[in-house]
């Protein structure tokens, strides 16, 4: 057991998980997948988190331009060893090859949700009875 477990990922594996990701993003920009949904869909790969062990990359996907990412997650999962094996040349230096699980990236929701929040009349009111104590 590491004796950091617990305190987020270490350089190595967000290193090796920028480097996974790049790698992803140029197979899909140069299409070689043979896939209707992911030939006609411009996807965007946000995060790419890896394993303690380097062994699992977890990628966290969005279709641009919005729309259902359940079909592309799926069309990613179906080719998966299919993107192991074209992605492994350009991720030589690593000892084992990563198995890739897909997921829905998440986070530009819980951004639109927390800038909404932030616009809504009660907290403009709390921000507006803030000011008027400093005066």
């Amino acid at each position: 057991m590491s004796k950091f477990s617990g305190t987020g990922p270490s350089q190595r594996q967000l290193r090796v998980g920028e480097n996974v990701r790049h790698a992803l993003t140029q197979l899909l920009q140069r299409g070689e997948i043979q896939d209707d949904v992911l030939q006609r869909t411009v996807i965007s790969i946000s995060e790419v988190s890896m394993s303690p062990d380097l062994k699992i990359a977890t990628c966290y996907i969005s279709p641009l331009g919005g729309g259902d990412s359940k079909p592309i997650i799926k069309a990613l999962a179906t080719n998966a060893k299919f993107i192991r094996g074209k992605v492994s040349p350009m991720l030589n230096q690593m000892k084992y090859m990563p198995e890739f699980r897909f997921r829905e990236d998440t986070s530009f929701d819980n951004y639109s949700k927390i800038d909404a929040l932030l616009h809504s009349p009660k907290v403009q009111r709390d921000l507006d009875e803030d000011g008027d104590d400093e005066t």
